[in-house]
């Protein structure tokens, strides 16, 4: 039932002035809005029983209803707080919350505090139930006298029921607005619980629950917050005034703002403060002297969101929010999780390391700028558990595109707050390397490896692929030098495409496949299926940078793949532990594969493309280069025994070709795996092991290739540019070994795409021969 006059228990700042008209007939009306809630409140005057209210569609017996199965969550209701996310070491990250609220118990509340909200909100709230009826009446007396419904008559308790069904509300604004609604059926059974919590509860656990619940404003829930928001101080530290100010603030935040009306919240502050005086709570002088005091304001924006993360963790962040979102661990549904998560109120211990985060951003921001065209990215994992030590990007998390910033996390998978990733060019190779050597081939494995090579017919997982383009699709060597045989150390260390092609099509597809899924590449970055190509082992299918730090650690770890961890533990503000997803390790394939893996990728760093790469203190590492099609994307993928990194250099979007491109004020006719990511990957590693430890990493004992010979030639020179008769790789001074001859700067960059295919990519799902070539 609605009615054109607005009810007495309205809150004042809602209503509307009402025309003078004849005193006693303002009585009359406010008289008749008194019996109105007289009705439904079922215990007016001296203990007045619920009378029959027919007239109003309802029954005592309807009414009384209920009264027994009021819901547990009106006595403790689950109120959202604020969540704070830390690192490894214990140091804040950020603060999250859909509230900002801190909940404490009655003893943790400045006793002034509770005092005041009591004298100035419901000053009889220890002498009367759940319904005051000298409030009534004194409210029917005094909105007749102004011609107004200025004044009240809801207790505090109703108020609390009020604030309770809107903090249900969450964040949908329909229900939030109908626990809002001033209509006779929502007070009655606002009554109702109000008269149940009366029995269930005492006046000291109500007003502590109020004091929770109620909105401070400047997105202050509960005394603690609003404290912290007004004052940057505890509750239980704030003097007579402040108290008196933030007890003012309940009827309208806005209205007296402290902030934007100073002085409005200065009157108010002082109307508090006349209140104790009048309930004898705090003496005259003591007034005396809080009003001539300023508001003393100690203003704290908020601080909420990832957003706030220090020292370029906010993608870590957001990566923390999309695992407690997506975890089973946290709810069976995707519902249940996103509630956990807005309730708040937690302590989330992660894996983030701070000297490693650090490291890393770094390494990202001081090789590539924040308004270059292409961004850099970095993530860290330490191998044999997973736990994600550094996640770093040169463009900033943030909202603003004209300061490029960004909230996708360029290090993630699409579904984890990332984009749709980046092909990973010849970092990919080592996968099929690990199936092959899996399936029972050597590390002594030799192919012919011609210059270039139409992609052969492969078995799939499910069938069989067969090269059906017009002209047939062709793989090609980076330059016309490269021509085998070649053995498996020699060819993982030039990155030769042919051989990779040749070992795929012996071991088949879905053997690569496969171990990409042990490997934790169960998709592409977006989401959708790996597609069973032969350009597969070329690097052809986008994957996210952390997803290969994963690949290159389970290489550390001898064969133990460990998905990436970045919670340790939960606890709730009130010290309970919260399950959280535990370290997920299998091995992916065996030791001895692993000790191969080693020694070849060792190789490359010491004699192949990524040998400019090595670490201060000639540390132990292995790694692969890589470059994608068309220069779109270069990485550099590498590892100690205790870290393993992936760097990704590239346009945020995958569009900018890495062509006469100015990065970092130097311009790079081509960036390649070993001159764009690869130095950013030694400075990163460089920092995060400095004063760590040098550690060996298990290697295989596998021997060199046999000279080879170019059978064209006279028997002056072998194919690679070597003397004939001599070694490919020959010792030079300092320990380190001398690299092949780098592939001419102008190679290149791209086989012709076949006939009827789009450019760049073969037709019938061949993916583009030259992916992957350019290291």
């Amino acid at each position: 039932m609605e009615s054109n006059t607005p009810p007495i228990w309205s809150s004042p700042e809602d209503e509307t002035p009402q025309p003078p008209r004849n005193a006693p007939l303002r009585l009359v009306r406010h008289g008749a809005t008194f019996l109105g809630v007289s009705v439904v409140s079922g215990a007016l005057l001296a203990g007045m029983a619920l009378p029959a209210v027919g007239a109003l569609g309802l029954s005592a017996k309807s009414t009384a209803e209920g009264f027994d199965d009021i819901p547990d969550d009106f006595k403790t209701p689950p109120l959202t707080q604020a969540t704070q996310i830390f690192d490894a070491n214990g140091g804040l990250i950020a603060k999250v919350y859909e509230r900002d609220r801190t909940v404490l118990t009655a003893d943790q509340m400045s006793p002034l505090m509770r005092q005041a909200q009591v004298d100035i909100e419901d000053a009889r709230f220890y002498e009367h139930g759940a319904v005051d009826p000298k409030g009534v009446i004194r409210a029917i007396s005094k909105n007749a006298e102004s011609g107004t419904t200025a004044q009240g008559a809801s207790t505090l308790t109703q108020q609390y029921v009020k604030n309770v069904n809107v903090e249900k509300a969450g964040d949908d604004q329909a229900a939030v607005r109908e626990a809002q609604r001033k209509t006779l059926g929502r007070k009655i059974q606002e009554l109702k619980i109000a008269i149940k919590l009366e029995e269930d509860l005492s006046k000291d656990q109500i007003l502590t629950n109020y004091l929770n619940i109620t909105y401070y404003g400047n997105g202050a829930y509960g005394v603690e917050a609003a404290s912290q928001r007004y004052f940057g101080k505890s509750n239980k530290d704030l003097t007579v005034a402040e108290a008196a100010t933030l007890a003012g603030l309940v009827q309208n935040p806005s209205q007296y703002d402290p902030k934007a009306h100073p002085q409005a919240a200065l009157n108010r502050r002082n109307t508090v403060l006349d209140k104790m005086v009048e309930n004898g709570h705090i003496t005259a002088d003591q007034a005396k002297e809080a009003k001539a005091t300023p508001l003393g304001l100690n203003y704290r924006e908020p601080q909420n969101g990832c957003i706030t993360a220090k020292a370029g963790m906010g993608f870590f962040c957001d990566y923390v929010r999309h695992v407690v979102k997506q975890d089973p661990v946290f709810g069976a549904t995707a519902a249940d999780r996103k509630k956990f998560w807005n309730q708040g109120g937690l302590n989330i211990r992660t894996t983030l390391d701070p000297d490693k985060q650090t490291a890393a951003q770094n390494a990202v921001s001081s090789n590539v700028r924040v308004t270059d065209p292409v961004s850099a990215a970095a993530s860290m994992v330490e191998p044999g558990t997973g736990k994600i030590l550094a996640m770093a990007q040169t463009r900033p998390y943030g909202l603003d595109a004209g300061k490029n910033q960004t909230v996708v996390n360029l290090n993630a998978d699409a579904a984890m707050g990332g984009g749709n990733g980046f092909q990973p060019g010849s970092t990919f190779k080592p996968i099929v390397v690990a199936a092959a050597l899996e399936a029972g081939l050597t590390p002594t494995q030799e192919y012919a490896s011609p210059n270039k090579l139409e992609y052969p017919t492969m078995k799939t997982c499910e069938g069989t692929w067969k090269n059906t383009t017009k002209p047939k699709a062709v793989v090609p060597n980076e330059s016309a030098s490269e021509q085998g045989p070649y053995q498996l150390k020699e060819a993982m260390a030039l990155s030769v495409n042919t051989y990779f092609v040749q070992m795929e099509q012996e071991i088949g597809l879905c053997a690569v496949k496969q171990m990409a899924n042990k490997l934790g590449i169960a998709t592409k970055a977006s989401g959708k299926p790996l597609e069973e190509l032969p350009a597969m082992g070329l690097g052809v299918e986008e994957v996210s940078p952390l997803s290969m730090a994963g690949v290159y650690a389970a290489f550390a770890a001898n064969g133990t793949y460990c998905a990436p961890l970045a919670v340790t533990s939960i606890t709730t503000v009130d010290g309970k532990d919260v399950p959280v997803p535990p370290a997920h390790c299998d091995r992916a394939f065996s030791p001895d594969t692993a000790k191969a893996l080693n020694t070849i990728l060792n190789g490359v760093t010491e004699t192949g493309t990524g040998r400019d790469l090595g670490l201060e203190g000639d540390r132990q590492i292995a790694g692969k280069t890589g470059t994608s099609d068309k220069k779109r994307a270069a990485w550099f993928s590498g590892y100690t025994p205790q870290l393993a990194t992936s760097v990704w250099i590239g346009g945020p979007n995958g569009g900018v070709e890495m062509r006469n491109i100015t990065i970092n004020g130097k311009y790079r006719k081509e960036v390649f795996g070993a001159d764009g990511p690869g130095p950013i990957w030694r400075d990163a590693m460089n920092q995060a092991l400095h004063g760590t430890p040098k550690q060996t990493m298990p290697m295989a004992d596998i021997p060199d290739a046999p000279p080879r010979k170019d059978p064209n030639a006279s028997g002056s020179a072998s194919a690679s540019g070597s003397p004939a008769g001599s070694p490919t790789n020959a010792r030079t001074g300092g320990g380190r070994t001398s690299a092949p001859a780098r592939p001419p700067a102008n190679a290149p960059a791209t086989a012709p795409a076949p006939a009827g295919a789009p450019a760049g990519a073969p037709a019938d799902g061949a993916a583009n021969a030259s992916a992957g070539q350019n290291d």
